[in-house]
Order: C-alpha cells, then sequence, then structure tokens
C-alpha cells in the first residue's frame, strides 16, 4: 500500500507563499532521523531533504501565493497547496496522511493526525521538504527585502518584523488578509 504524507509550511507567517509537501517513502529505504521540522536544526533539514529526494518513491510541492491566500483565507490556502502536492505526485497513493485535525475535501483515502509531523514517517518527510523549500524562499526574499529580516524570522511576526511592518509599509510579498499587516497598512496610512 503506498502512502503519502503531507505537511505545510507557513501558515503562520505574515509574508510569503504556504508551501507543502507530499513524500511517499520507499520501506525498502528507510531515512534515519526523520521528525517534525521544527525539532531539527536548519543543516539536519537540509541533509534530510537530500536523502528524502534521493530515497522517496515520490515526492512532490505545492503552494499558495500570497494574493491566493489573501483572496481564499490561509486554510482554504493551505488546502490548495496540499492539494497541488498530490496532484504533482508521480504515483497516486492508497492512503494520505495529513498532519493536523482535518483534511481538504479531495478525491483521496485520507486521514488527519494530529501530531503527525513528529510522529509518522511520511509526514515528517514532507514537514522537512517543505520547511527546507520555504525557508530558502524567505531567504532569497530576504536579499530582495532586505529592510524586513525574512533571513531571520521567515515572515513570521516577530517585534523586528512588525518593527518593520510600521516604519516601511507592506512588500509585495505580505498578506495583506492578516491582521498585523492590515494594521501597519493602516497606521502607514494616517
Amino acid at each position: 500500500m503506498l502512502v503519502a504524507g503531507v505537511d505545510e509550511v507557513g501558515r503562520g507567517p505574515l509574508a510569503g507563499a504556504v508551501v507543502a509537501a507530499a513524500v511517499i517513502l520507499d520501506p525498502q529505504q528507510p531515512i534515519a532521523g526523520l521528525n517534525d521540522s521544527k525539532k531539527l536544526s536548519a543543516r539536519r533539514r537540509e541533509q534530510l531533504a537530500i536523502e528524502i529526494r534521493a530515497k522517496a518513491l515520490a515526492w512532490s510541492l505545492g503552494r499558495a501565493e500570497v494574493a491566493e491566500i489573501d483572496s481564499i483565507n490561509i486554510l482554504q490556502a493551505t488546502f490548495l497547496a496540499m492539494q497541488r502536492a498530490l496532484e504533482g505526485l508521480l504515483l497516486q497513493p492508497d492512503l494520505v496522511k495529513i498532519d493536523g485535525n482535518r483534511c481538504p475535501k479531495l478525491p483521496y483515502n485520507m486521514e488527519a493526525i494530529i501530531g503527525g509531523d513528529a510522529t509518522v514517517a511520511e509526514i515528517s518527510a514532507a514537514s522537512i521538504l517543505a520547511k527546507v523549500v520555504r525557508d530558502e524562499e524567505m531567504l532569497a526574499m530576504d536579499a530582495l527585502y532586505p529592510q524586513y529580516g525574512f533571513a531571520r524570522h521567515k515572515g513570521y511576526g516577530t517585534a523586528e518584523h512588525l518593527a518593520a511592518l510600521r516604519e516601511q509599509g507592506a512588500s509585495p510579498i505580505h498578506r495583506r488578509s492578516f491582521a498585523p499587516v492590515k494594521k501597519a497598512l493602516a497606521s502607514s496610512a494616517d
């Protein structure tokens, strides 16, 4: 039975896309050290991502851009990114295990698993791939918009980020539907 693990990264940040990954692992090629991406160092995640891409039977990334997040809301954008990741798999899974408490409405046999990114290898692998890719994107965004500090906080609403939003206004990659961004835009319009 082919099991795909699905997880996303980037629901909480104030900027950037939400990125999802779907991974079908090869039981003949186990990968040691898989865990929730947040519990691993950046260096370890990058090492594991290389191994996952090399050993998985199939893997795919999906994303929802800032404009989509702002137009359909973050939950629906997360589901859209997950759908795109699943549709991109070269093999279709018999079962999809998703990290969290709900599944998108898709034509798959699905199961939501709270804390699955730490307990289900396929979901851990998806968590790692999605985090490595999104972090790389936020480093690239830091080069384009250095005044926001994206390399340090990856778009999350840190004190540094909120201060930069108040001083600079929003960049093209900020999610205008998110309250802190709306507030910063309103105060910079005054």
